[in-house]
């Protein structure tokens, strides 16, 4: 902070004053230069020092404050208006429509004093000569408030219909200001219409598109249009989250949660601003704040969880049922307040709405993680029912078909039949189903269940569904890593199933369960061998178990190829005998048969209507298909996989697979498609308790996709929610780079650049360690550009000094010339840097044509380099033409530009010895260098470089914008050198 002791003084401390973050402390800041310049003596000093105080107090959220100022500067105004330049008058006048809004905020100003006050902003504009455009536009948020309709109407049409002059709000605002009139008027559609020149980017100022980004989210969701509202809250959330002014704009982010059953978000967003729960200030804003509070606390009420603690206002701690009350109690003492000043009950009215609005979207995923999860407890037992439950014999006829047509919900069908079964005296065969369909429930841990139900099936006369049964219990002991033991124990069912067979005393079915059985405990064999040691024997005994497993699918498909009955049973065997071999193909790495067979596997379990037992393979298929390069087949298997998934795949398994087909599509291009996959990832791996897993994996992807499609600020914030759960040890130290790479760019482009430097720098440092260098170098270079871009020239210079080391390193000669230019332009801007930028522009140049002279016969790499040549003879060029310092004598500007006309006049000649490759390049030197003969008097040949440029383009279409462009320059060349030939 320093001392101010002039009025020059004065003005930069407000000018650095205006760029703090909003807050008290600015204010308290702005109080305190308001001090010093009543010390000046200066009548402007203390009007420019209230001006500051008046805009200061306007965005931050002490807005009450600002009445005093003004009354002061009013009253100076109306004692000694020559006091005040025209900029200060000009603000006088813009602030009048701040104390209008302001008194609308304040329920303590009584409505006749705002109607007193709309007259005298009138009167005034009119004795300035202002349009009534801005009055008429305060008074309609005078009668919107007061919701008074007609009057309302009137002032909107008399609004719009006025002239725009100097007064009026941004178009930004306006349209912001007409759009919330179509919602209140329900015409949701009409607002967004009128909101999209804002949205789009087209009308912005320092409020928006903050304020229609937010207010968009509602009327989005009821249009159920959940994609751009998801959006919205993504790219808006992030532009209000640090501006202490926009507590109206960040309350109807949180609404936006409460509506999407994004409450975890909603809690997240209320824990990082406690003020707003207290700050006076701005009662209209405080209300719609603690409105939504109410909406999302009794959200959380409703699903049980009223007794979560919540954040609320400091100095206790909170319920979510305690917050409730309180918000809803402050909410409507606050609307009483403005009802009572207005004599109308529209706020009370409003904020009911508000806080009794249902969820508009079940479940609306955003990408993000929330750090507090919030889920429903456990729904309470069902209140007992007078209805009959099914008898026995039902249940039992329910579960058999289930598990006779392989349903998914099988096993909880034959648990409804144990549970009823419990005190029922049954007999074997039943008594036997019910055991072993508890032991395949059980998993591993099932094999005695296993061993009584073939006991039981023994004793209900069926022995090939009992020794279907010891296999089964044979290949729990597979699963435990027994393999040799239930090899062992499967033999026995083996011989005796096939002599059965073999006296009809058996049928397919159970055969075919205990070749199955059999066949998986070889495969699991198989799958142990590949942890095996190599060498010539290890690969003989490896392929003797190949060989065997291979033999024990071949028989089972002996016994039920071709089957065409209607036992999906059995038709079930012969698929997954065809997904045996295609891994038994794999090991053998025939991954073209394995294709192959997984392909018929996959589709004989589609034919036979059991599609969710294709999921698995078709995951495999994909797998194998992305390896060999057929990307469209990968595709294909994914989307199959998702298909017959349907709501039989569970939370991880989904994940899984919108994950992987998000990757595929990405390699494609094809990033919209790509980032709903990963959005729909992110979802399932949250649902699934893997948000720090799976989840970040996919919140990496799905903002490297958001970034692809140019959506900056939704991929920073997913990037930056990714970013804690990303690890090396888990996710590998590429992704954790990659992630921050990306970011930075992100904020790159935002015009966050300390930020995107910061993000650089952090990712260069563990790229640091890396083998190849090439990453650590780019990355070094581009946390130079955003050091440089973030105003931090020293910093800047360091860094593209070390990336240009690390080019060198490299041998990477265009990356050393660049970090060379970028070094020179920014030494120009320090003071006495003219020397130094020569010199390192100079460094460039050499180092171009060195890497030229040895580039021997590589005729691409001398195209690069010499194209890289006359980039830096044309930025050489511009360089010293712009370090001819104003104030300079003439013969040393004139020394400067004929330099700069030689460095152009070098690439002019490089570039077309690229031919037409380079044609663009040549014609933008040729035109800087006709500039330069111009000023430096010589018009003839500025005329030469003009023509010459016309004569490159001749012939070239209107399709072609670099041709018009450059055509239309030389034309204004031409023009300029007319005119100075006729003056």
């Amino acid at each position: 902070m320093s001392e101010i002791t002039d009025f020059d003084s004065l003005r930069r401390e407000m000018a650095e004053n205006a760029e703090l973050p909003e807050g008290p402390a600015r204010n308290a800041r702005a109080e305190q230069l308001l001090a010093e310049a009543e010390k000046l003596g200066i009548p402007l000093a203390v009007i420019e020092a209230l001006g500051h105080q008046l805009k200061v107090y306007n965005y931050s959220s002490e807005k009450d404050k600002m009445f005093v100022p003004f009354a002061r500067l009013l009253r100076m105004w109306d004692e000694r208006p020559e006091d005040f330049d025209e900029y200060e008058v000009h603000s006088l006048h813009w602030v009048f429509k701040w104390m209008s809004s302001g008194m609308l905020d304040q329920p303590h100003v009584p409505l006749a004093s705002i109607e007193k006050w709309l007259g005298e902003m009138e009167h005034r504009y009119r004795l300035a000569g202002h349009s009534e455009r801005a009055v008429r536009g305060a008074e309609f948020s005078v009668a919107a408030h007061l919701g008074d309709v007609p009057r309302a109407e009137r002032a909107y049409a008399a609004w719009l219909a006025a002239d725009r002059d100097s007064m009026a709000d941004c178009h930004a605002c306006e349209l912001h200001e007409q759009g919330w009139w179509q919602v209140q008027r329900g015409h949701d559609a009409e607002a967004l219409e009128l909101w999209a020149p804002v949205l789009e980017g087209r009308y912005t100022c320092a409020h928006e598109p903050h304020a229609v980004l937010a207010s968009s989210l509602v009327p989005l969701l009821r249009l159920g249009r959940t994609d751009e509202a998801r959006a919205h809250h993504l790219r808006g959330f992030r532009l209000v989250r640090g501006m202490e002014s926009m507590r109206g704009a960040y309350a109807d982010h949180v609404e936006f949660c409460a509506l999407t059953g994004n409450e975890a978000r909603g809690l997240e967003l209320l824990a990082e601003r406690p003020a707003y729960f207290t700050d006076t200030g701005q009662p209209r804003s405080r209300l719609d704040f603690l409105s939504v509070v109410t909406l999302l606390m009794e959200r959380l009420e409703a699903v049980g969880l009223g007794e979560r603690q919540v954040p609320g206002p400091v100095g206790r701690t909170w319920t979510a049922r305690e917050l409730a009350a309180h918000a809803r109690a402050e909410t409507l003492a606050l609307a009483a307040r403005f009802d009572e000043r207005n004599l109308t009950s529209c706020v009370s009215e409003r904020a009911r709405a508000r806080m009794a609005q249902p969820p508009l979207v079940e479940r609306l995923p955003l990408g993000v993680r929330t750090a507090r999860q919030v889920s429903a407890p456990a729904a309470p037992a069902p209140a007992p029912v007078t209805v009959e439950a099914p008898d026995l014999p039902a249940l039992l006829a329910e579960a058999r078909r289930m598990s006779d047509t392989l349903r998914p919900n099988a096993m909880d069908a034959w648990a409804a039949v144990s549970r009823a079964a419990a005190d029922v005296d049954l007999g074997a065969r039943d008594r036997a189903e019910i055991a072993d369909h508890e032991a395949m429930d059980r998993g591993p841990e099932g094999a005695a269940l296993f061993e009584r139900a073939a006991e039981l099936y023994a004793e209900a006369g069926d022995p090939g569904e009992a020794l279907a049964a010891r296999t089964r219990a044979a290949y729990v002991r597979a699963l435990e890593g027994r393999v040799d033991e239930a090899l062992a124990a499967v033999e026995e069912p083996y011989d005796q199933v096939l002599a059965l067979y073999a006296e009809d005393a058996t049928g397919v079915r159970q055969t075919a369960s205990v070749l199955m059985g059999r066949a998986r405990i070889v495969m699991r064999r198989v799958l142990d061998a590949d942890g095996t040691e190599g060498g010539a024997e290890g690969e003989a005994a490896g392929e003797t178990v190949l060989a065997e497993a291979e033999a024990a699918v071949r028989e089972l498909l002996a016994l039920v190829g071709g089957y065409t009955g209607d036992d999906v049973r059995i038709a079930s065997r012969g698929a997954e005998a065809q997904a045996m071999l295609a891994e038994l193909a794999v090991r053998r790495g025939d991954l073209e048969t394995a294709v192959d067979l997984f392909g018929r596997a996959t589709a004989a379990f589609v034919q036979a209507g059991l599609p969710w037992f294709a999921v698995e393979y078709e995951a495999r298929l994909a797998g194998l298909a992305h390896h060999l390069g057929d990307i469209s087949g990968a595709e294909r298997a994914l989307r199959a996989a998702l298909e017959h998934g349907g709501a039989h795949l569970e939370a991880v398994g989904r994940a899984q697979l919108h994950l992987q087909l998000g990757e595929v599509l990405g390699g494609r291009g094809l990033s919209v498609e790509a980032a709903e996959h990963a959005l729909e990832a992110a979802h399932w791996a949250d649902e699934a308790g893997e948000s720090r897993t799976l989840g970040a994996w996919a919140r990496q992807q799905l903002g490297g996709f958001l970034l692809r499609q140019g959506r900056f600020a939704e991929a920073a914030e997913v990037l930056e929610s990714a970013l804690p759960d990303l690890s090396a040890e888990t996710h590998g130290d590429g992704a954790v780079v990659q992630t921050q790479w990306w970011l930075g760019d992100c904020l790159s482009e935002l015009g966050e650049h300390r930020a995107a430097a910061e993000r650089r720098l952090q990712a260069a440092e563990i790229a640091r360690h890396w083998p190849e260098q090439h990453d650590h170098a780019t990355l070094a270079h581009l946390a130079a550009e955003s050091l440089g871009a973030a105003g931090q020239a020293a910093d800047a210079d360091r860094a593209y000094a070390r990336a240009g080391e690390l080019w060198r390193s490299l041998g990477n000669v265009h990356g050393l010339v660049r970090s060379l230019r970028a070094r020179a332009w920014l030494a120009l801007r320090t003071e006495d840097g003219a020397g130094a930028a020569r010199e390192l522009m100079a460094s460039a140049v050499r180092e171009c044509e060195t890497a030229l002279g040895a580039a021997g016969t590589d005729e691409e790499a001398r195209q690069r380099l010499a194209a890289e040549l006359g980039h830096t003879h044309r930025q050489f060029g511009d360089l010293l033409a712009r370090s001819a310092a104003e104030d300079a004598d003439d013969d040393s500007i004139r020394a400067a530009l004929e330099d700069a006309l030689a460095q152009v006049t070098e690439a002019v000649s490089v570039f077309a010895s690229l031919g037409d490759d380079a044609l663009d390049s040549r014609t933008g030197a040729e035109l800087a260098a006709g500039w330069l003969e111009a000023d430096l008097g010589r018009p003839a040949r500025a005329t030469a470089h003009a023509r010459a440029v016309l004569a490159a383009y001749d012939g070239a279409g209107d399709e072609d914008e670099t041709a018009q462009e450059r055509r239309s320059e030389a034309g204004q060349m031409l023009q300029v050198v007319e005119e100075q030939g006729a003056g």
